[in-house]
């Protein structure tokens, strides 16, 4: 994601880019194809809302500044309530495509396994750097880089799914057609079903760590068997809550907690279940996941998996430019600078191509200001963030200061976001109007 917007940034600029994907030569644990922008998690880029949510005003931010990503979700969008879900492949085929197609763009398939000397280069490996480069890297910073463990939710064929015990509705009935409104495939449990689930869950035989790997999980993207480990009911009132939902089936009865699937692909031949990223072993995923009422035949398009995912620890490494100290021919975007999730990725990217853009023309742009949610970002990866404690972030409205005059609590929420988004927004267009007048 960062890789593939940083390039569309620059080669925007009038830049001359190139490409190195080490894909499909060399294969990840992850990846499925040789594609740009492949997603290999969620099919989700989460919230739209630009002005409730700070990731929904991210993709507003990545709209105005021409994004690749936003734009050719747009494209290929599911239906999902309020969020930004995308048909993944044809996804990953538009993007690149598009890049491909751009007459300053050249991908070159091939591994870099050592920090370039010369030259203009942004690094943008995501969760899964090669060894090889991960070890250079690690070299050149004079500390192992940080890292912790990712993990991928399974995806269900729909037509394996017993439609007798499920039923289709977005929580809270989201959405502005009937489509949206009923993107979502909810299968619902009793107190029974519930607790025979977790304790299936807790006994299953599980990956493990191998010896001396030490790296924790990022809390954004848990394992459900580790957040079932943090108490029986934290399942419940997580991913498998059953609120905002009515059986139609028994619309008497409330769910005890309710498994959500979401849509994965155009033709909704695909479901992936939503928040079950797993470490179980596939053999014990199919046993566990066939607990759940209306999956009991389900047919699995993948299984689960888990994956160990490297960052820097950006605020002692990277400048304000998101260079390299040691060496400011290199910049950092994605997933590798401490940022969690898509759109915090290809956000980095975007700024990470304009900045570099900018330095091979002899300008030198402004901070993007701490109010917009790409500034806030930035700021917080590189220098923000305590860097004894640093940990992978997603964008969120606790990064932004404060608007004065707003009162506190949850009352006052609604009203605070809505300043900060407005806020943003303004400052974000002075930016880019800025930064057009500065190339001119």
């Amino acid at each position: 994601m960062a890789g593939s917007e940083a390039a569309w940034q620059a080669a925007s600029q009038g830049i001359n880019v190139v490409i190195h994907e080490m894909r499909p030569k060399v294969e990840t644990f992850a990846h499925r194809t040789g594609h740009l922008a492949e997603m290999v998690c969620s099919n989700s880029f989460r919230s739209d809302d630009d002005e409730q949510n700070a990731v929904g005003l991210l993709h507003w931010e990545m709209r105005a500044a021409g994004g690749i990503i936003m734009t050719t979700a747009d494209q290929h969008k599911l239906p999902a309530g309020g969020a930004l879900a995308v048909d993944r492949d044809p996804f990953a085929e538009a993007v690149t495509a598009r890049l491909t197609a751009h007459p300053n763009i050249t991908v070159s398939y091939e591994e870099i396994d050592a920090l370039p000397d010369d030259g203009q280069w942004i690094i943008a490996t995501g969760p899964l750097t090669s060894g090889k480069l991960a070890q250079a890297i690690a070299a050149e910073t004079g500390s192992e880089a940080l890292a912790f463990f990712d993990a991928i939710a399974p995806i269900v064929y729909a037509d394996s799914i017993d439609m007798t015990k499920a039923w289709r509705q977005s929580r809270y009935d989201k959405g502005d057609t009937e489509d949206e409104r009923t993107a979502y495939i909810n299968c619902p449990m009793t107190r029974e079903d519930y607790d025979g689930f977790i304790t299936a869950l807790l006994e299953a035989d599980k990956t493990e760590f191998k010896e001396g790997e030490t790296a924790g999980y990022f809390d954004g993207c848990l394992p459900i068997e580790v957040m079932a480990e943090r108490g029986r009911e934290t399942l419940r009132h997580g991913p498998m809550k059953p609120v905002g939902l009515t059986n139609p089936h028994q619309p008497d009865v409330k769910p005890w907690a309710v498994v959500q699937l979401r849509r994965d692909n155009a033709l909704g031949t695909l479901y992936n279940i939503v928040g079950f990223q797993t470490k179980m072993k596939y053999g014990a995923q199919t046993d566990v996941f066939k607990r759940i009422p209306g999956l009991q035949d389900a047919s699995f398009a993948r299984l689960g998996g888990i994956h160990r995912n490297t960052f820097l620890n950006s605020p002692t490494l990277l400048d304000g430019q998101m260079r390299l100290k040691s060496r400011p021919n290199i910049r950092f975007a994605g997933q590798i600078t401490g940022v969690e999730g898509y759109v915090e990725s290809a956000a980095m990217g975007l700024l990470a191509g304009r900045l570099a853009a900018a330095d091979m023309q002899g300008r030198t742009l402004d901070a993007v200001p701490h109010t917009t949610a790409t500034g806030a970002l930035v700021t917080h990866i590189t220098g923000g963030a305590e860097a004894k404690t640093f940990q992978p972030m997603n964008v969120n409205f606790g990064l932004f200061p404060p608007v004065e005059g707003l009162k506190a609590g949850r009352r006052g929420r609604k009203d605070r976001y809505k300043a900060y988004t407005d806020r943003a927004k303004a400052d974000w267009q002075a930016w880019l109007g800025q930064s057009a007048l500065d190339a001119a």
